[in-house]
């Protein structure tokens, strides 16, 4: 006579098989979500590549004809910054180590991505003396983004190492890729905000060859200040 299997073994069976049929679905479904992911990356990208591109042939054409007219071409102001920390905190007063603070520029060759506009010179102007900045290009906000980037994930800095972690975090802004995010940094767009949030302040290294005065600014030889379109050699050699 056969024996009857235990109603609890019965249960645990069950509940091994649904476990595992639950495990197979989550993982087709999250192979499916990154193959959509990676076929709207490669579109994107191409998207941006053409609109940079675009954007350049149109600055050369309009400064050729502002040429041919005998004229100055005007180009727009700078929108986004780009602003490292070259100092420490010793002599700091208050107010300046408070917007460091903000700024999230706690460390010595810390950087980080600022928008431009009236509130944010005024905090430049107080914390010149210790920061050096300028306006990135796009080779340059990419580069950062790709060989720097750090995403803030649960107030935990995590190395940014798939497109998932930005679909994850910023889906719901039309940002599901590095390239979204590169784009939305670069010009500055409508969820320049959360982007910028998402990103850990970037932890560089000291320059090739070093900094020959940092109480100096820039126009005088120095460090520190705008440096203008030559941050982003700056950041070549901090990168």
């Amino acid at each position: 006579m056969s024996k009857q299997v235990p109603e609890t073994i019965k249960k645990q069976v069950k509940r091994s098989f649904n476990s595992k049929e639950v495990k197979k679905e989550k993982n087709e479904k999250r192979v499916k979500l990154l193959k959509e992911i990676q076929s709207k990356a490669f579109k994107r990208a191409e998207k941006y590549e053409k609109e940079y591109l675009e954007q350049e042939q149109k600055l050369v054409e309009l400064k050729q004809k502002a040429l041919k007219e005998g004229s100055f071409y005007r180009e727009p102001e700078p929108k986004l910054a780009f602003i490292i920390r070259i100092r420490g905190i010793v002599g700091v007063p208050p107010k300046p180590r408070k917007i460091l603070q903000l700024l999230r520029l706690r460390r010595i060759y810390s950087g980080v991505f600022i928008r431009l506009n009236k509130s944010s010179l005024r905090m430049l102007h107080f914390i010149d003396p210790y920061v050096t900045w300028g306006y990135p290009d796009v080779e340059t906000v990419r580069a950062l983004i790709y060989k720097r980037g750090h995403a803030r994930v649960n107030h935990q800095r995590k190395i940014i190492d798939s497109n998932e972690m930005i679909y994850d975090k910023l889906q719901k802004y039309d940002i599901v890729c590095m390239e979204d995010l590169v784009h939305e940094i670069y010009t500055v767009g409508k969820n320049f905000k959360h982007a910028n949030s998402f990103l850990w302040a970037f932890k560089l290294k000291p320059p090739v060859g070093g900094f020959s005065t940092v109480k100096k600014s820039f126009v005088n030889k120095g460090e520190h200040g705008n440096r203008e379109q030559y941050i982003n050699t700056l950041v070549k050699k901090m990168i």
